[in-house]
């Protein structure tokens, strides 16, 4: 996550995150948390009783890896390295549905303003943005979205619950 990243939900952006995704360049300083690498938090999951705890998970992360710690992870990123990597979508997805995880749940990476409205759907919360586009946008409350969906997702569509495309054959049919 670059420094110059700022933290975005639904409320607007956070003001003091204290998360951080070490790098050669980037260190953790006073008061900040660390993101761990998968292998790295189930290592020291494995050697201490600590809560708290945060992790990255990358492309290739097997997320089922995490479900005897998910009651000890204060938050879960997943990466986005690229815009046409969409991998992170099904990670979010594992962990919401299959594995019921309830805490924060990050987008970081390459996240452009195109992709939040369905990171949303899929149960992020969270969303580390460093596109200069998508931070304004944001700042504007201005999300781009389609009002209908045809699959069923963490989120409810604004129509209600269930299966859209139940609802718009029922409204077809009605007219």
């Amino acid at each position: 996550m670059a420094t110059d990243a700022k933290i975005w939900r639904e409320s607007g952006f956070v003001d003091s995150d204290p998360w951080v995704i070490e790098t050669d360049e980037v260190k953790a300083g006073e008061g900040q948390k660390v993101l761990l690498p998968l292998d790295a938090l189930i290592a020291r999951a494995e050697e201490s009783n600590d809560v708290g705890l945060g992790v990255v998970l990358y492309p290739a992360d097997d997320v089922t890896k995490l479900e005897p710690y998910l009651s000890r992870l204060e938050i879960v990123a997943v990466t986005f390295p690229a815009f046409s990597d969409g991998r992170a979508f099904s990670q979010a997805s594992l962990l919401r549905d299959r594995l019921a995880y309830r805490n924060e749940l990050r987008a970081v990476g390459d996240v452009l303003i195109d992709q939040v409205p369905l990171m949303l759907r899929v149960g992020i919360d969270t969303v580390s943005v460093t596109n200069a586009t998508a931070i304004r946008r944001l700042s504007e409350g201005r999300l781009p979205g389609i009002s209908e969906h045809y699959q069923p997702a963490v989120k409810a569509a604004e129509a209600g619950q269930g299966y859209s495309w139940r609802r718009r054959a029922l409204t077809a049919e009605q007219a």
